[in-house]
C-alpha cells in the first residue's frame, strides 16, 4: 500500500482539483470560499492527506480569534473531504484528523468544529462520536435545513414537480415583460442597491457590498458562479448570485427591489438559474436554508406564517424539492477549561438574544 503523506497548503489549483472530482465536494471548500473569508475576519488553510502524486483527503480550514483572549475557533464547513461511510477509508480519515490535531492547535484553537456534508442520520452521528467529536453548542453555522430540487429530468419535468402556483408565476414573469441575463462586474452597484432594498424590507442581515464584489471576482471568472439579474424594461428589479460544482448547485444570495414585484421577478430569476446550472450538467439545486423545523411543522405553518425565514420558506418551497437536514457542526476540543468557558459565551449570547431580541 502507498504510504499517505501529509501536504499543508497545497497550491489553490491542485486543492480544487481534488474537491471538484470528490464524491463531496461543496463550494465552501474550494480555495476561492477560503480567499473571501480571509478578507473578512478569518484566516484559511489547507490540510491534505496525498497517495502518490494524488490528493485523498482533506480539509479547509477557517480560523477566528474567539473573543476574552479564548484563542482561536478552527472551523471546518462542509468538511472534511474523506469518505465517511467506506470502513476502508479509516486510515486516510485517522490520518487526516491525526493532522487536523497537529494544526489547529499549532494556532492556537481551543476547539476543532466541522460540519460535514452529511444527512443527519444515527450512522453519521455515531460515526463522529466514535471519532471523538461532540455536538456543538450551536446547531449549526450553515443552515441545517434546506430544500434540494432534482433538476436532472427535462425542463417540462421540473416545472411539472413544482406547485402549481409558483409554475404559474414563472410563467407569468416572462408574460409580463420579466427578463433575465447573466450580469458582469459593472452591475454590481445595482445587485448591492437591491440588496440594501432586501434588507430593509424584509430585515434581513446582507454582507457589505464589499463582500458581493469580492465573492463575484473570485467565483465568476471561474466559472463556478454566476450573477443573474432580472430586468422590467432595462430597470433592474431583482438578482441572484449561483454557485455551481457539477453535480451540484447552490443559491446563496439574492435580492428584489420594490418596483416591478407584481410582476414575480424572482420567480423567473430562480427558474433561468436553475437552467444555468442544468446546463453546466448539475442534476441538483440547493435553494440554501429554511426553518429548522420537523417537516409535519414546516407544512402545517405553511400557509399560515409569513414572519423570517417562513416568508422565505413559502416562497422556495413553491420549486418543489425535498427537504434535507445535515448532521449539524461537531467539536473536537483542545483546551477543555477555555472550551467550557466558550459554551458558556456562546450559551449566554443565545439567552440575551431570545431575551432582549434585536428589533
Amino acid at each position: 500500500m502507498t504510504p499517505l503523506e501529509l501536504r499543508r497548503n497545497p497550491q489553490p489549483d491542485i486543492w480544487d482539483r481534488f474537491v471538484l472530482r470528490h464524491g463531496r465536494a461543496h463550494v465552501l471548500q474550494t480555495s476561492p470560499w477560503g480567499a473571501l473569508k480571509s478578507q473578512f475576519g478569518w484566516t484559511d488553510d489547507r490540510v491534505a492527506l496525498a497517495c502518490g502524486e494524488e490528493l485523498v483527503a482533506g480539509a479547509q480550514v477557517l480560523y477566528r480569534r474567539l473573543p476574552a483572549g479564548l484563542g482561536r475557533l478552527a472551523y471546518v464547513p462542509k468538511g472534511p473531504l474523506v469518505d465517511w461511510g467506506d470502513p476502508d477509508e479509516d486510515q486516510r480519515t485517522s490520518a487526516l484528523l491525526a493532522a487536523l490535531d497537529r494544526a489547529a492547535p499549532s494556532r492556537k484553537a481551543i476547539a476543532l468544529t466541522v460540519e460535514p456534508d452529511l444527512p443527519d442520520e444515527p450512522l453519521h452521528r455515531e460515526r463522529l462520536h466514535t471519532l471523538g467529536f461532540r455536538p456543538a453548542p450551536f446547531s449549526a453555522i450553515q443552515p441545517r435545513r434546506t430544500i434540494v430540487v432534482d433538476i436532472s429530468p427535462d425542463e417540462d419535468a421540473i416545472l411539472a414537480a413544482m406547485k402549481s402556483k409558483t409554475r404559474y408565476n414563472v410563467r407569468l414573469a416572462a408574460r409580463k415583460g420579466v427578463t433575465v441575463r447573466a450580469a458582469g462586474e459593472d452591475d454590481l452597484a445595482a445587485f448591492d442597491a437591491l440588496m440594501d432594498a432586501t434588507a430593509v424590507r424584509d430585515r434581513f442581515g446582507v454582507h457589505p457590498p464589499a463582500y458581493y464584489t469580492a465573492a463575484y471576482r473570485l467565483f465568476v471568472p471561474r466559472g463556478y458562479a454566476r450573477l443573474l439579474l432580472a430586468q422590467v424594461a432595462e430597470e433592474p428589479v431583482a438578482a441572484v448570485m449561483v454557485f455551481a460544482l457539477p453535480p451540484r448547485s447552490w443559491y446563496f444570495y439574492g435580492a428584489s427591489g420594490n418596483a416591478h414585484r407584481e410582476k414575480m421577478p424572482t420567480y423567473r430569476l430562480q427558474w433561468e438559474a436553475m437552467r444555468w446550472a442544468k446546463s453546466l450538467g448539475c442534476t441538483t439545486y440547493d435553494l440554501w436554508g429554511v426553518p429548522d423545523e420537523h417537516e409535519q411543522t414546516l407544512e402545517a405553518e405553511f400557509t399560515q406564517r409569513r414572519d423570517g425565514l417562513w416568508g422565505v420558506y413559502r416562497f422556495k418551497r413553491g420549486f418543489g424539492g425535498r427537504l434535507v437536514r445535515s448532521v449539524g457542526a461537531w467539536d473536537r476540543i483542545y483546551a477543555p477549561a477555555r472550551y467550557r468557558l466558550y459554551r458558556w459565551m456562546v450559551g449566554a449570547r443565545s439567552w440575551l438574544l431570545e431575551a432582549w431580541p434585536q428589533q
